[in-house]
């Protein structure tokens, strides 16, 4: 049978892509489980999404959350080994909001989060992939990342999950009270 457990951890380590073990308390992994709790809240919304086009964006950026948990898990010497975000995602995710931006109204006020299942989900990962930026940002201040695509690549995803979160509303029936004039 396989176990799905090793044991090693119970004294509080864990493994990384570097030398020796670290403390599960480590900003390290205070960034990669902010950066999984991102693509977990993705999934969550693209599963409950109505709409064809905020389904396939979401799919594309968990990918690039995939890939880019592989730098962020491992030292300076690996890093590049496992880089994956670099301009051109950035210039995605830029491109991908300006165009939904061009379909989408502006809000009047504050968006209350929970009009719709998938608008209040695509809000929920906006509001953790901001965490997941705040760490990886305290990362690179202390010099254990070194890849700045990394925290303009969150910084965007954060506008673009807002966007996607209007047209979720947008094409997911009726006026939303938080969208009403």
């Amino acid at each position: 049978m396989t176990h799905f457990y090793t044991r090693k951890g119970d004294d509080g380590s864990t493994t990384w892509i570097g030398k020796g073990r670290l403390k599960k308390s480590d900003l390290r992994f205070d960034a990669l489980g902010s950066l999984d709790e991102t693509s977990a809240a993705l999934g969550l919304a693209r599963g409950l999404s109505t709409n064809p086009q905020v389904k396939a964006a979401l799919l594309h950026i968990q990918r690039d959350l995939s890939g880019m948990m592989g730098e962020v898990a491992a030292d300076l010497d690996q890093a590049e080994r496992f880089r994956t975000i670099r301009a051109e995602q950035v210039t995605w995710l830029e491109e991908q909001a300006d165009a939904i931006t061009e379909m989408v109204e502006a809000p009047r006020s504050f968006l209350m989060s929970g009009d719709t299942p998938g608008g209040g989900a695509l809000d929920l990962a906006r509001a953790v992939s901001r965490r997941a930026e705040r760490y990886t940002i305290e990362l690179s201040d202390r010099g254990s990342i070194n890849n700045p695509f990394i925290t303009a690549y969150l910084n965007r995803l954060s506008s673009l999950l807002f966007v996607l979160e209007l047209l979720e509303l947008k094409t997911s029936g009726p006026e939303m009270p938080s969208l009403a004039k």
